[in-house]
């Protein structure tokens, strides 16, 4: 129990005496107001004491710290143990805090924390399983990222092209510079890798170094007449901010391509290192050397391969004159619809038109045709066998002279391909020219080109890659928990503050975000869906807490904020029961109870802090009647001035003001418990022990303790006493 002292320093009494000569003055000292005022708070005993384990048997009362500051003992661990029966880590048990950028999952600091919290006799209350915040999204995002295309050597590629007509005596007679946005951490480990090739074997240094300053000189890449792929691992020593590759000795051609530069934890630190955007600002040579130029170049063609090449020298009277047609192994269903597609180009624009046929007959039908543009482009065409024996898709090309390539080939009936080919084999097998046609016919080497250097993955595909990421992620942390958190925030603060879902708030989402939360958050349920995001988190949950040592009844909650809104009346709380209903709709997804986190703030005008009250007391109501165990999960308090939103610093906060945030927690604390039934009170968790510094990331400056930062007990805790023992 912290002792409240007070004295009269030494000075003062030798002043005071000096006064006296040589009689006996008579004089009394008053305690100073600002210890008198919190002298009462010795009488109060530790918070857990003041719960009423009889009337509420199940109930915890929870702080949240640091998992560092626990395990260092001291003040922190005795004020634990000796006030509270659970604790929350702040940030350990959070997805960032667990797993790198590779995906590797590090649980070292979580399973040291239970170990510490298992000896101190305390529960741990686990958050948070699922939350789009405080994700490792370099990793997340690289799991659902476009699949790299094999690069195509026969395909059109764009680098940076040095054409030196002459050799220099020294390396650096030749030199080419990028210039780094940001100089590099000295002390830091980067790789920097480039695909070269040179028209002869070149060794070319790198050394790299500061503007117009010092040089660190590094080992040399090397190139020869094909494209390699060649890196180096360094540490800087220097704040570089220029790269700087000398090839003052060689003559000839250079080529760079994909040049790269990064650290562990970094992006790729080179803008443009593919060249395909074709922007050299970065690369620069010295105004002097003159002797060599820089460009970017290109090399390829635009040939990816064969295509059918329908080719026709003579003009007839109709387009029927000219045919090419495709027969199929089995005749067409009558009144089954098919549908081609391709890629299609020709020397001029053509409309094409189409024939359906029978080889035991003539024209079966007409469905149309498509534009042929002088550049590749989609073409298809759905059709349907109306009678007969239809077995040919034919071409009628006669009235046009040119050639008409085509490519990627499909047919299908909706279900399968009948035939599908890109004729990288040459073949035309089933291809034939129309008796009496002078065209040519063939595959040749003038095929389709795609630009497309990745395949985006699937909306299914990026939900099963990332329901295996959350799988891995709760088995992982349910074996480092070894079955003795049995409580978590399953999933934390998924409800919007708008939108409609049946006349409730939509679920949080990169849509309907700002832009910054957008870019620094992960939104699982983007990708997993709004109903089954938190399913596949709860299964997974109940999966491998019970194949990890779990015994105890595992109990689930869903954690959000502003459940206490007077602005909407309470809106947020009642969408949350909604969205609960609809997760569990499945009749096997089951959540155990909702946590209210009540970040709150005693607000000085008297008709807000009364309509924050009411929402409150209304909010407890809406829990209530949902059935759910029902937590305040990050309880913390500050205060608001008569303008609505500018919080008061501790250091400006009065005695009076101190007594009306007590009060506030008097008022909060009792009304879960005359609310709340016995059976669905799970606890209260206090997130803030002490008052929060002034460079504190979480309510900076603010007083949102129950003891201030050297652990002496505030008004706060006479409050928060109170609400317990029911006063």
């Amino acid at each position: 129990m912290k002792t409240i002292k007070y004295s009269l320093s030494l000075g003062l009494l030798l002043s005071l005496a000096s006064c006296a000569d040589d009689q006996i003055v008579d004089f009394k000292t008053e305690k100073p107001e600002s210890i008198a005022q919190y002298e009462y708070l010795n009488a109060y005993d530790a918070l857990k004491t003041y719960i009423d384990r009889s009337a509420s048997p199940d109930f915890k009362l929870g702080i949240a710290l640091s998992a560092n500051d626990f395990l260092k003992g001291e003040v922190v661990r005795t004020m634990a143990i000796s006030n509270f029966d659970e604790m929350t880590a702040g940030n350990a048990m959070k997805y960032a805090s667990c797993v790198a950028n590779d995906g590797a999952m590090d649980f070292g600091s979580v399973e040291k924390f239970v170990s510490a919290a298992k000896a101190d006799g305390l529960t741990i209350y686990g958050h948070t399983l699922a939350w789009h915040a405080q994700q490792n999204n370099k990793y997340l995002n690289g799991l659902i990222a476009p699949i790299p295309l094999p690069v195509d050597p026969n395909a059109s590629n764009k680098f940076l092209h040095i054409a030196v007509p002459e050799a220099g005596a020294n390396p650096w007679d030749r030199e080419i510079y990028y210039d780094l946005a940001e100089p590099l951490v000295v002390g830091k480990e980067y790789v920097i890798s480039m695909k070269a090739k040179a028209t002869s074997a070149v060794d070319y240094n790198f050394w790299p170094g500061i503007i117009d300053g010092d040089t660190q000189y590094l080992p040399s890449f090397s190139a020869d007449n094909k494209w390699e792929e060649t890196s180096i691992t360094f540490t800087a020593n220097i704040p570089i901010n220029r790269l700087r590759f000398c090839f003052g000795t060689f003559q000839g051609e250079l080529c760079f391509d994909d040049v790269t530069l990064s650290s562990v934890d970094d992006e790729n630190l080179i803008e443009g290192g593919t060249f395909d955007t074709e922007d050299l600002s970065r690369w620069t040579r010295p105004s002097w050397m003159s002797s060599y130029s820089y460009e970017i170049g290109k090399e390829g063609t635009d040939n990816a391969g064969f295509c059918l090449t329908m080719t026709n020298t003579e003009k007839k009277d109709n387009n029927w004159g000219a045919q090419v047609w495709y027969q199929f192994a089995v005749p067409l269903t009558e009144g089954k619809a098919y549908t081609f597609t391709a890629k299609a180009k020709a020397t001029e624009a053509y409309n094409c038109t189409i024939f359906t046929q029978s080889s035991s007959g003539g024209a079966q039908g007409y469905p149309g045709g498509f534009n042929i543009g002088t550049e590749w482009t989609d073409v298809s065409l759905t059709f349907t066998p109306g009678h007969g024996q239809v077995d040919k898709f034919t071409f009628n090309i006669g009235d046009f002279v040119g050639t008409i390539y085509i490519d990627n080939v499909v047919f299908s009936d909706g279900t399968s391909n009948i035939y599908a080919t890109d004729f990288e084999n040459q073949s035309i097998e089933g291809w034939t020219r129309g008796n009496g046609c002078n065209h040519a016919l063939s595959a040749e080497g003038e095929g389709y080109a795609s630009n497309q250097t990745s395949i985006e993955l699937t909306p299914e595909e990026k939900k099963d890659t990332l329901t295996w990421a959350m799988n891995n992620w709760v088995e992982g942390m349910m074996k480092a928990t070894g079955g003795y958190v049995t409580a978590w925030d399953v999933v934390n603060e998924a409800i919007s503050g708008g939108g409609n879902d049946e006349g409730f708030y939509t679920l949080q989402s990169a849509s309907n975000v700002s832009a910054e939360d957008a870019k620094n958050n992960f939104y699982w349920q983007d990708y997993l869906g709004n109903v089954d995001y938190v399913r596949i988190v709860v299964a997974a949950a109940r999966k491998y807490y019970a194949e990890n040592g779990g015994t105890a009844p595992l109990k689930l909650f869903v954690n959000d904020y502003n459940l206490e809104s007077w602005w909407d009346g309470n809106k947020k709380a009642q969408s949350l029961v909604h969205w609960i209903k609809k997760w569990e709709a499945d009749g096997v997804t089951k959540i155990d109870g909702i946590g209210t986190q009540m970040h709150v703030s005693y607000m000085l005008k008297e008709e807000d802090q009364k309509a924050q009250e009411d929402a409150i007391v209304k909010m407890f109501q809406i829990l209530a009647e949902s059935g759910k165990l029902i937590k305040i999960s990050e309880l913390d308090m500050g205060i608001v001035d008569k303008a609505f939103g500018t919080a008061l610093k501790t250091e400006d906060v009065t005695f009076e003001q101190h007594l009306k945030m007590a009060e506030f927690y008097r008022f909060i604390i009792s009304k879960y418990f005359e609310i709340i039934p016995a059976a669905q009170q799970y606890g209260i968790t206090q997130w803030c022990a002490t008052d929060a510094p002034s460079d504190s990331g979480w309510r900076g400056g603010e007083p949102v303790g129950l003891w201030d930062s050297n652990y002496s007990r505030k008004h706060t805790y006479a409050g928060f006493a109170d609400g317990l023992a029911g006063k």
